[in-house]
């Protein structure tokens, strides 16, 4: 992820010099161009703002470095690996007002925000998100790595509370989680049904939400939509006109606007922080069954 949020940065007119560290010397050996470092405190002074794309067991120590010397960070997700560790950044990022935000980047998905406003009192929503084994991210469970995007969204759909939630998930190649589902009654009715893998032989991200009257299929994937609705006896099926655009980059450029135009809020942070929250729960629910 690192490698991408660097080629990401390198696109973007507002940036005008970039340095990386990592304690791999190989990884920086790569970017021969470009001043690296091996420990990330010799970044202090030297950079405006930083995008930590670490092990999320390292996110809260490299953040909680940069927040304290008021520096504004981006941490890819999830923010920590506890709920206790992410008040902390939150207390900090709010008493030195610097910007603090999470990599949830589906929240920049275009089909996503081509949709979304037109998503209101869902009853039922069904996620699914596999992709073949991966080389990163195996210090957390799938439901860290992969179903936590889909918590973030469905939760902010459903605006209520979870009531109940069933769960089940298998370690198969990795000491944690690799495959997981959960349902979930929210107290105002709203069922969600995700599914997470990162054994399957595709690469899949797609949700499905029915309202009263109205059907929403979305690919975050492929950055597709469709809207199905009944009119009288009739279901009119809309297909939205959406630009594609790297959620990633669009993410990132949202976090320079934030720094550039001293813009401070940690409404989204907040949302991250619970995200993490139920994700974990989800997780404990596993492992005790």
């Amino acid at each position: 992820m690192g490698a991408v949020h660097l080629r990401v940065y390198r696109e973007l007119p507002e940036i005008k010099a970039l340095c990386i560290a990592d304690s791999d010397q190989e990884k920086l050996a790569a970017y021969p161009d470009l001043p690296a470092v091996n420990d990330y405190r010799a970044l202090l002074g030297k950079v405006d703002l930083v995008s930590v794309a670490a092990p999320t067991t390292a996110h809260f120590e490299i953040t909680k470095f940069f927040l304290e010397h008021k520096v504004p960070v981006l941490v890819e997700k999830p923010i920590t690996v506890n709920t206790a560790q992410a008040d902390k950044l939150i207390a900090l990022a709010k008493k030195h007002k610097t910007q603090l935000l999470v990599g949830h980047v589906e929240r920049f998905n275009s089909a996503y925000l081509a949709v979304k406003d037109s998503i209101q009192n869902p009853l039922f929503i069904e996620c699914t998100r596999i992709s073949p084994y991966p080389n990163r991210s195996l210090d957390i469970s799938v439901v860290l790595d992969l179903m936590i995007h889909d918590l973030d969204i469905i939760s902010h759909l459903a605006r209520s509370r979870v009531k109940r939630m069933e769960a089940m998930g298998v370690k198969v190649l990795s000491p944690s989680e690799d495959i997981a589902n959960v349902r979930l009654t929210f107290h105002n009715g709203c069922v969600a049904n995700i599914t997470a893998s990162r054994i399957s032989l595709k690469r899949e991200r797609k949700i499905r939400i029915f309202m009263h009257n109205c059907y929403i299929s979305l690919d975050y994937a492929q950055q597709l939509a469709a809207v199905y609705r009944k009119t009288g006896n009739e279901i009119i099926h809309d297909i939205p006109d959406i630009p594609k655009e790297e959620s990633l980059k669009k993410e990132i450029r949202h976090f320079v606007e934030m720094v550039k135009h001293k813009k401070f809020s940690l409404e989204d942070t907040v949302r991250a922080k619970d995200a993490l929250n139920l994700a974990l729960k989800i997780q404990d629910k596993i492992r005790r069954r």
